[in-house]
């Protein structure tokens, strides 16, 4: 989120591409690139704030399409972000045969898959285990959200020159 060539990379790719796509916390990547901001996106559970810092209207959704802007959440909901993705390009008919194909079928043994559903210690366990991770996170995104409204009132005031 702090290299400038990726970002910039990022931005050109963007501007040209059919669709701006991401899974997990790949969103963050998109929106300190400035390409969600104006879109409804997701990311994992855990960086939702994170990408709300960032600009981005979040949703607490597996697949979020909004325009050509596709975001999925945790890494199992990539599954289900390639069939949104499959559909979108060729049709359900298209998506439905590959679910068939990979037997895409999930069935899972408990039903703690999100933090609504999980039991209060598994959640508790899991947000105390990533606590260090999403602290640096936190703080990258928050240098990201300096960097970016600098760079906005550096071309406000450009801007008021000319």
């Amino acid at each position: 989120m702090e290299d400038e060539k990726f970002l910039e990379f990022l931005k050109i790719q963007g501007k040209q591409a059919r669709y701006v796509t991401a899974v997990c916390t790949g969103s963050l990547l998109l929106a300190a690139a400035g390409l969600l901001q104006g879109y409804r996106a997701t990311t994992h559970w855990l960086s939702l704030d994170l990408l709300e810092m960032l600009g981005v209207e979040t949703v607490a959704e597996r697949v979020v399409i909004d325009r050509n802007r596709i975001t999925g959440s945790g890494v199992t909901a990539g599954i289900d972000f390639g069939l949104a993705l499959a559909a979108e390009l060729f049709g359900d008919a298209i998506a439905q045969a590959i679910q068939l194909g990979i037997e895409y079928n999930p069935q899972p043994p408990f039903n703690s898959g999100s933090p609504q559903t999980a039991p209060a210690p598994v959640l508790a366990c899991v947000t105390a285990a990533s606590q260090n991770v999403q602290e640096i996170r936190r703080q990258i995104v928050q240098r990201v959200v300096t960097q970016l409204q600098t760079a906005n009132t550096s071309k406000a005031i450009e801007n008021l020159s000319s």
